[in-house]
C-alpha cells in the first residue's frame, strides 16, 4: 500500500497551477470529473408539474486571451488573485484560456473581469 502521509506532503508542495494540472490529468486518466454535481431544477411539491430553476450563485472568471499587453495582464492577474505569486500568475497568463477565479460571486467576477479587460485581456464569466 502507498505511504499516504508521503503523498499528502508531496501534494502540499504543489502550486495552484500544478494542482489544477494534476486534477486534469487524473480526470482524463480515470474518466471522472472533480466538479461538484449541479442540480439544474427541482420538482415542485404541488403535483410535480412545475419545475423550479436553481439560480447560479458561483461563477468562474476565465482569461480567454491575453492581448498585446502581457506584462500588464500578469500584474492584473496578481491584483485580482493575490494568492498567486509572480511565477504562478505568469503561468496562468501563458496557459490562456484558463480560469483566474473560481466559485466567486457574480459581482466579484465582474469587478475582476473589468480590471483584466483594462489591462488588455479578454475574459468571460461562466
Amino acid at each position: 500500500m502507498a505511504d499516504l502521509s508521503k503523498i499528502k506532503e508531496q501534494l502540499d508542495e504543489l502550486t495552484l497551477v500544478e494542482a489544477a494540472e494534476l486534477v486534469s490529468l487524473l480526470e482524463e486518466a480515470w474518466g471522472v470529473s472533480a466538479a461538484a454535481p449541479v442540480m439544474m431544477g427541482a420538482v415542485a411539491a404541488g403535483g410535480g408539474e412545475a419545475a423550479v430553476a436553481v439560480e447560479q450563485t458561483e461563477f468562474d472568471l476565465v482569461l480567454e486571451d491575453v492581448g498585446a499587453q502581457k506584462i500588464k495582464v500578469i500584474k492584473a492577474v496578481r491584483e485580482v488573485n493575490p494568492s498567486l505569486g509572480l511565477k504562478e500568475a505568469k503561468d496562468v497568463v501563458e496557459s490562456a484560456p484558463t480560469s483566474v477565479l473560481s466559485g466567486v460571486q457574480k459581482e466579484e467576477a465582474e469587478a475582476a473581469g473589468k480590471i483584466l479587460e483594462e489591462a488588455g485581456a479578454k475574459v468571460a464569466i461562466k
